[in-house]
């Protein structure tokens, strides 16, 4: 039997080297350009280099920490990174951390989709949107299947997801009402049959160590993260005038009614609804976006999802694709100027979009570090969930019509993109293969038959 390498022993049994900030700020830096592969793939990611590689964080910790965010509206992803970031270097490293999570995802998003709006006819883009498409009404359908054989555990949880899919589908009840509802059931369900109600997801107590880690199971928490009721008000109120003063002057400047202001105000409330992921909140940003404001088309919307989809950061920054063409096509600073109204609606909604995921780490984390191992998932939460997943079912059917019936059940059904779509659902499904590489496939397929071919 091979001995274990002595020195393997030692490297592993020594205690990191202290962090400094600057060191931080190189590594979140560099996460947000390589954060791939949806909310799985960004945590595994951070979990490799901060738990196993750097031991930054503790396993029990790094999932103490995550079992917080799960329980939050909004990217978990992003939110943990803020989390860890704030633990190690207090209220700035956790904005840095956050912050990088997304700045490079909504830099590339304004320029990809400038070209976009701008190019979209030529061959080129138009070839490579035709494949992407398909794949895309592929990788909801897997995100419906992913999320409900985690959650759908019992009948009654199968009924709630039955329920809010009819009435979203055939009733047309708005998002919010569909998860108010639910958390209501869950919160009546848990009191009345708890055990119905253990179904929803999370990540268990950590069971494996991987050396010392700098933020140790045992080691005492910062004093920067203790508990105090002061640094909880002054941060409510810090986080109210951030969200309160731009949308009072947006208010002020352009009234109510402007496109900017009503952005600033819709997001702010998508952002409330993100329970469940960016899958989740898409059947709401659609109704609001495509169907209320007329900010874009449902083409579009299923382009911007495939935009999200090929970028790193959260899915939800599709949003900021949303915004840019809402800004760039409603001519909000004139015809000289449509980059510039494009980029402002998509920094805009970016803003209004996060602010509350920082607000919830940096004010609520102080609380969760008081206990450790003790944080569990609520039954309203469970049962909202079960009802996301009747929500992204009606997403699927939603995109998969536009994509096999482009002009409407009077058209012609496109039997090319229905094999586009049932091979990335046959790669995604059968061999795993990650969203990165099914949708450079299709697009390459698309390219070929809309330049050799079609």
């Amino acid at each position: 039997m091979n001995q274990p390498d002595a020195r393997a022993i030692d490297c592993t049994n020594a205690q990191p080297q202290p962090v400094s900030f600057r060191q931080a700020f190189a590594f979140w830096f560099k996460l947000g350009f390589i954060s791939f592969g949806g909310p799985a793939g960004q945590i595994s990611l951070m979990h490799q280099e901060l738990v196993v590689n750097r031991r930054w964080i503790s396993e029990r910790r790094f999932l103490h920490a995550l079992n917080y965010c799960m329980l939050l509206p909004g990217p978990e992803a992003q939110q943990l990174a803020t989390y860890i970031g704030w633990l190690m270097h207090r209220t700035w490293g956790g904005i840095v951390a956050g912050a990088l999570f997304v700045l490079p995802s909504l830099l590339i998003l304004i320029a990809l989709s400038w070209v976009y709006i701008a190019f979209g006819n030529l061959p080129l883009v138009a070839g490579l949107f035709y494949g992407v498409k398909p794949a895309v009404t592929a990788i909801v359908a897997q995100a419906t299947y992913r999320i409900g054989s985690r959650v759908l555990k019992n009948n009654v949880l199968w009924g709630i997801a039955a329920a809010s899919f009819v009435a979203i589908f055939a009733l047309n009840v708005p998002f919010p009402a569909i998860v108010a509802a639910a958390a209501i059931i869950g919160y009546l369900g848990g009191r009345i049959a708890p055990d119905k109600f253990k179904a929803g997801g999370g990540h268990g107590k950590a069971d494996k160590s991987f050396g010392p880690a700098l933020i140790d199971d045992d080691t005492p928490t910062p004093e920067h993260a203790h508990f105090r009721w002061g640094k909880l008000v002054k941060m409510a109120v810090v986080g109210g005038l951030l969200w309160a003063v731009p949308m009072g002057l947006l208010n002020a400047i352009y009234g109510w009614h402007h496109t900017f202001t009503q952005m600033g105000w819709f997001f702010t409330k998508a952002a409330l609804l993100t329970f469940g992921g960016a899958y989740a909140v898409l059947p709401y940003v659609y109704q609001g976006a495509v169907e209320n404001y007329g900010w874009l088309t449902p083409t579009q919307m299923i382009d911007g999802l495939a935009l999200g989809e090929t970028t790193p950061g959260p899915l939800i920054m599709v949003v900021a694709f949303v915004g840019f063409v809402g800004g760039y096509v409603k001519v909000l600073f004139g015809p000289d100027s449509l980059f510039l109204a494009g980029a402002v609606a998509a920094t805009l909604v970016t803003w209004f979009t996060f602010l509350h995921s920082f607000l919830f780490i940096l004010a609520g984390g102080p609380l969760v570090e008081s206990t450790h191992g003790d944080l569990k998932f609520t039954a309203p939460l469970t049962a909202i969930t079960a009802a996301v997943v009747g929500v992204i079912l009606n997403l699927a059917l939603f995109f998969l019509y536009h994509v096999l019936w482009p002009q409407g059940f009077a058209g012609t059904f496109d039997w090319i993109s229905a094999v586009i779509a049932l091979a990335a659902a046959v790669a995604l499904f059968r061999f795993k293969r990650n969203v990165i590489e099914v949708i450079a496939a299709c697009a390459a397929v698309g390219l070929i038959l809309k330049t050799l071919i079609l």
